[in-house]
């Protein structure tokens, strides 16, 4: 069966071309499928399966992205990605990517509902900081999110007992609100992300490893977040762990950031990151 999306990226032009993609009526154990989804060949060529997941909150449409390496049969670790303000499009999804490599199956949450696709940073201001005044709905949603990535376990060879979660800028925010909540999930890694929350005795009931990857010159997570947030984790005893890297702003993570002194790719400190996430889940998914 054919799937298409249509996914936007922040200049707002797309192309179509095809991806790895599987489908259970064919003969081939996967064949190729045009998705409206610009820059991406080079995953499809790398064998990486980009499939939209629909899914319902309440009776309204979302739509994640499951990504992963088609060529691992093994069951892997699962990460649930939570996306920056612009959520799912082109970038995340790259992004998402390289998360998974080999390693991991990675599915991206739609925090704000299939017809919300922001396309510029007013529209993503809107949509996130709707959430971000509303923090219950914010964790209803990525807890829902979490459900449907738990049950594509029966299509993709995850591993369930392995789960972790990934999120960037605001999504580093949404995952923590998940760890505040009770959420049982081996890990959680915040990229990047703010560190606030109006609900800091909630920490009391994390149940699981935290990695803050932080730019120690980030002017949206100022120096009072940071404090705020250890001071958190120290009262609720929790274990956690914070890097701050040296000359790294905000998104120092995301190739198209490009605001010099706010918003800047690093990509010395981008691969020092993902390496961290990557040591910090082997010891997370460790038998114990």
């Amino acid at each position: 069966m054919l799937c298409d999306v249509l996914i936007e990226s922040d200049s707002r032009s797309v192309s179509t071309l095809s991806v790895w993609t599987v489908t259970e009526d064919e003969t081939m154990s996967k064949r190729l499928l045009p998705l409206v989804f610009a820059g991406l060949a080079g995953l499809a060529e790398a064998g990486v399966v980009i499939e939209p997941v629909p899914y319902e909150i309440d009776g309204e449409p979302y739509e994640g992205l499951l990504i992963y390496d088609d060529a691992v049969k093994a069951p892997r670790p699962g990460l649930l990605m939570v996306p920056n303000w612009l959520g799912v499009n082109e970038d995340s999804a790259k992004k998402a990517a390289r998360a998974a490599g080999d390693k991991y199956v990675v599915f991206m949450a739609d925090l704000y509902g299939k017809a919300v696709r922001p396309s510029n940073p007013d529209e993503a201001k809107a949509a996130a900081g709707a959430l971000r005044a509303d923090r219950p709905l914010m964790r209803k949603r990525t807890q829902a999110a979490l459900e449907v990535f738990e049950r594509q376990g029966e299509k993709v060879a995850l591993n369930k007992d392995q789960l972790g979660a990934i999120g960037f800028c605001f999504g580093g925010g949404a995952i923590l609100e998940l760890a505040r909540s009770g959420s049982p999930l081996k890990g959680f890694v915040s990229f990047h992300g703010n560190l606030d929350t109006p609900n800091p005795a909630d920490a009391k009931n994390i149940k699981a490893p935290i990695l803050v990857l932080h730019g120690a010159d980030d002017p949206a997570v100022p120096k009072e977040q940071v404090d705020g947030f250890i001071e958190e984790m120290k009262a609720a005893k929790t274990d956690w762990q914070l890097v701050s890297y040296g000359g790294a702003v905000h998104s120092f993570t995301n190739p198209v950031a490009n605001v010099p002194g706010r918003n800047e790719y690093h990509p010395v400190v981008a691969a020092r990151a993902f390496r961290a996430m990557n040591d910090f889940f082997d010891e997370a998914f460790a038998p114990r």
